[in-house]
């Protein structure tokens, strides 16, 4: 197989984190092309023990860095909610570990690959980037959980990620009735409720009205994953681990164009 036929279906991904890393659409196009380059001028090459995409990034990220890493400082302090705005505050090495998992969804292990390090280190940068955006993103949350023990436990990790829990709701109508009171900046939601009522109509009340990320938390995922109806980004199955939750809560906040405290 060609050099081409092997690295063309990745080119438009890597162009996606090369523009989120830098902060700049050109800056990034041209550190890929910049790439794309020495590897058909044979200067580099891709590392045959590992997979297609694993082995371009990882070239991307050699020739990034051995041309001087530059970074696009962010033009406009006003833009505080636009999200390149927000990764440009993030510090360099954490924030390739974050877009790496988290947009570009690759495990810690391939990103380890990729940034030339090991694991322990890109889940200490994972870390140090989920720090940044919980301290910067924090919100009100409503929680949608009929079993009080698990929500008492979802309460408990939004609150040490610095967020306030404004409601829990039992029931579709609690739910509703919950957003009437205040609107929350995240929807934490299980999708079988107390009453026989269902989390997924819950959520479809609170989107029709309003625009706020939401993270489905539950023990029958295959209600959700269908292939019959656009699919939640994030979908957690229980029974879950914190630090699943925890990474969730930051990426769905990071990612939402509306991510901020609401006000009261």
């Amino acid at each position: 197989m060609s050099l081409l036929a092997r690295i063309a279906p990745h080119l438009p991904y890597v162009r996606r984190y090369a523009r989120a890393l830098t902060g700049d659409q050109t800056t990034g196009d041209n550190y890929v092309r910049v790439a794309l380059e020495a590897l058909a001028a044979g200067e580099t090459q891709l590392d045959a023990n590992l997979t297609p995409r694993v082995a371009l990034y990882r070239v991307f990220h050699a020739i990034w860095c051995s041309t001087g890493a530059q970074l696009e400082a962010p033009q406009d302090d006003n833009a505080a909610d636009d999200t390149s705005h927000r990764l440009m505050r993030i510090a360099p090495r954490s924030r390739q570990a974050f877009l790496l998992t988290a947009l570009e969804g690759f495990t810690p292990s391939e990103a380890a690959q990729i940034l030339d390090t090991d694991f322990e280190e890109v889940e200490r940068l994972i870390g140090e980037a989920q720090t940044e955006i919980d301290a910067e993103l924090a919100t009100d949350v409503l929680i949608i959980e009929d079993e009080p023990v698990i929500a008492a436990d979802i309460e408990a990790l939004v609150r040490e990620l610095g967020h306030d829990v404004v409601d829990i709701a039992a029931t579709r109508r609690e739910a509703i009735e919950a957003i009437n009171r205040k609107v929350p900046g995240l929807v934490l939601a299980d999708i079988q409720l107390a009453d026989g009522s269902s989390g997924i109509d819950a959520v479809k009340d609170i989107l029709a009205r309003f625009n706020v990320p939401v993270i489905f938390i539950t023990a029958f995922p295959e209600r959700l994953l269908t292939g019959e109806r656009p699919e939640p980004t994030f979908l957690i199955t229980k029974p879950f681990q914190p630090e699943t939750v925890k990474a969730a809560i930051g990426q769905a906040l990071f990612f939402h164009p509306s991510s901020r405290r609401q006000a009261a």
